[in-house]
């Protein structure tokens, strides 16, 4: 019994060998891997896309931006973070706006007054991707549950012009599509600067030597001997230290007896 499992899943391991083999490089290398919600890691090597790149310093990409689509009678505005979750109204906690990844604001004219809908056009968790290497574009889909359709979808295209259109078409069966050119979507482009653990030693060693020459110049006095000019510390520098450690050792010794 035992053989026949072992025979079974030799045969199984083989027959993906072969197809793995039969497949193209190109395939083998091409597209990208979801690290987390917002990086995308290339599978030729070419690097990461950090999409919080690509957003402003707030970490918006557009935020109550007017879409030209809308009709007549209403005004409908677009927010998007591609990494930050985010509610609209901010200080209003009851909306479908909250914790979300897209924002559409409707204002509707009517009756010589404005009703105003905050609608969720996709979250960050479950977020998928798909990368296109003709046309340099990775396409992230947002979704509001996990089995729904897409809401919005937005395409990060490779370029080195920057600009940012809107497409919305506000029918229930297509999503809202964008297209954002940024030199950023490149991979490895626009990365933000880590300070890593090599970065923090290379600042305590310059700190040290720094801190070395400046009090090596106020405590070290020169004196010339037979084989030169030499540096010896003051004597002073050395009864301040000794009499700073019997300064606290008596402090301690008296702390003790008190107690």
């Amino acid at each position: 019994m035992f053989a026949m499992v072992l025979s079974s899943l030799i045969v199984v391991y083989f027959s993906l060998g072969l197809i793995a083999a039969d497949l193209p490089s190109e395939l083998k290398h091409s597209g990208c891997i979801k690290v987390n919600q917002c990086k995308c890691l290339m599978r030729d090597g070419s690097g990461l896309i950090d999409l919080g790149s690509v957003a402003d310093e707030d970490g918006f990409i557009q935020r109550l931006k007017p879409l030209p689509s809308a009709p007549q009678n209403m005004d409908v505005l677009l927010s998007f973070s591609p990494c930050l979750a985010f509610s609209q109204p901010e200080h209003f906690t009851v909306s479908d706006c909250t914790n979300v990844a897209a924002c559409v604001i409707r204002r509707i004219h009517q009756d010589n007054m404005y009703i105003t809908q905050y609608l969720n056009y996709g979250r960050h968790e479950g977020n998928k991707f798909s990368y296109d290497d003709s046309k340099k574009t990775l396409s992230v889909s947002y979704y509001m549950f996990s089995d729904s359709e897409p809401q919005t979808v937005v395409h990060y295209r490779c370029s080195p012009n920057h600009s940012i259109t809107s497409s919305q078409s506000f029918s229930a069966d297509a999503p809202l599509q964008m297209w954002v050119d940024s030199p950023c979507a490149c991979p490895n482009a626009c990365a933000p600067v880590d300070v890593g653990p090599g970065t923090i030693l290379l600042i305590i060693l310059c700190l040290s030597v720094t801190a070395y020459f400046i009090i090596g110049s106020c405590a070290l006095r020169p004196f010339r001997t037979s084989n030169g000019v030499q540096i010896a510390p003051e004597d002073s520098v050395w009864c301040m230290i000794c009499c700073q450690l019997t300064v606290r050792r008596k402090r301690r010794c008296s702390l003790r007896d008190t107690l």
